[in-house]
């Protein structure tokens, strides 16, 4: 059975299930991740805000050229097939009523809901995913952890789409504030167990390092980063991937 991994970002799959997803591959297990917001931004200047962030990743201009290649790294590291799709992230797009930039903080990317001016977009990827869909498969979206919009616009898109074996997953690092029963989705067993062998977590954070220009945005180093994920799997394992009823 081929698992289809759903990432909002170049990144959100392998932060929140990257050992799990070696630990498939090496079983020969076949393990696809596609990237929702992968698209270039739009050709209009970039908000402060999307330039702001350009900076502190220190991609210059070719930021999303950047971030897929890192991507690729990731995927490779832990043997998984990846596939970017072209939706620019959210600091990219704009309300289409008045065009102003639906993000310009930190604090904007995160709401307790989808925006309503986002609500379109959930259809256009909901069509993609249709189209490239094809044989069985298990399909895995992000819980939404913290309310990041990208991650409510993939679970609201996949949950769309009626796909026979919808699971989920914690979202990391978000799930470390929410590692508990309250980030159990509606209507699902969870959580689904797996003890990973060392080289999994190793691995995990290897491919994590591979997003060089994110790192900073949760770790001040690869030794926190390493901390953290491990304290991670130590206080939540078991509550990485969540199994419908």
């Amino acid at each position: 059975m081929r698992w289809i991994y759903l990432s909002p970002h170049l990144d959100d799959a392998i932060f929140s299930c990257g050992g799990w997803i070696w630990y498939q591959t090496r079983e020969g297990t076949e393990v696809e991740i596609w990237t929702l917001c992968a698209g270039d931004p739009p050709e209009e200047p970039l908000s402060a805000y999307a330039q702001q962030l350009h900076q502190r990743w220190q991609t210059s201009l070719n930021a999303i050229a950047a971030r897929r290649q890192e991507d690729l790294e990731a995927c490779a590291r832990v043997g998984a097939i990846p596939r970017h799709f072209p939706l620019p992230d959210c600091i990219y797009r704009r309300d289409p009523q008045h065009n102003h930039p639906i993000v310009n903080s930190d604090e904007d990317l995160f709401q307790p809901t989808l925006p309503a001016s986002e609500r379109l977009w959930v259809a256009t990827v909901r069509e993609w995913l249709t189209t490239a869909l094809s044989g069985p498969s298990i399909l895995v979206c992000p819980l939404g952890l913290g309310g990041h919009i990208d991650h409510h616009l993939t679970r609201a898109a996949a949950e769309g789409l009626g796909h026979p074996a919808l699971w989920y997953y914690a979202d990391f690092p978000y799930a470390l504030r929410n590692c508990n029963e309250s980030m159990r989705p509606v209507s699902t067993h969870g959580p689904y167990p797996l003890e990973l062998p060392a080289e999994a977590l190793e691995a995990w954070v290897e491919a994590i390092a591979c997003y060089r220009s994110q790192l900073s945005t949760f770790w001040p180093d690869f030794a926190a980063l390493n901390r953290e994920l491990r304290h991670y799997y130590q206080n939540c394992k078991g509550q990485i991937l969540w199994r419908p009823l």
